[in-house]
């Protein structure tokens, strides 16, 4: 007790007591250590490497958690009833759905924005414009800032498996963790227009590129 008010004494992961630092706030008091990848020398069945045998990466996720599970957590760390919980995550998901249908770019609270979109070929003629330009439908998530630099200051770590499953070696990455951003191509231009035949490969989502927005 200080000045008649109660003082609340956090624990850090190794017992100690201590401040909540803003990553363990950010991730609900765990501390996200690593990314775990795997690469698995994997024998390659199209494209130039047709026949070779190549290291792949791929994520190593330890469980898919069920919405169930998900609601349960939230409704322990907020301090509402589970049934509360439920009610305002099917809410916010008709919300959700409901306004990206309408062509805008929703707000996912403490994670970002989601949008729908296509992927579309380009014709010069306007003639020519249909909608079997359409050769996809896309859902659009861009990550807030918060989210961005989680992912950039997380370590990754890979586990690299020969074609037999027996386990060669493990890496921890010494990459500059640049996030990708996705109303962007990965090598920072606004889209691809240059496609052969007049297929137009952009990745943006955005306005004026290969990827349109749903208006």
């Amino acid at each position: 007790m200080t000045g008649g008010k109660e003082e609340k004494t956090d624990f850090g992961k190794d017992g100690n007591t201590g401040k909540i630092s803003g990553r363990e706030k950010f991730t609900g008091g765990l501390i996200i250590m690593a990314i775990n990848l795997k690469a698995k020398e994997t024998l390659i069945q199209v494209g130039e490497q047709k026949g070779n045998y190549r290291y792949v990466l791929g994520t190593d996720l330890y469980s898919k958690l069920t919405e169930s599970k998900v609601i349960q957590e939230a409704a322990l760390r907020s301090g509402v009833s589970r049934g509360v919980m439920q009610a305002c995550w099917d809410a916010a998901g008709n919300v959700i759905m409901a306004w990206a249908t309408e062509g805008h770019s929703v707000a996912i609270p403490g994670l970002g924005t989601m949008r729908f979109g296509v992927r579309a070929k380009s014709v010069s003629n306007v003639a020519e414009v249909a909608s079997s330009l359409i050769t996809s439908r896309r859902v659009i998530f861009t990550p807030n800032v918060e989210i961005k630099n989680e992912l950039q200051r997380t370590a990754i770590q890979i586990t690299c498996y020969d074609r037999n499953g027996k386990l060669v070696k493990k890496v921890t990455s010494g990459d500059k963790g640049d996030v990708e951003d996705p109303d962007k191509e990965p090598n920072g231009s606004e889209g691809d227009n240059s496609g052969s035949n007049g297929d137009n490969k952009g990745d943006t989502g955005s306005e004026g590129d290969g990827d349109y927005e749903l208006k």
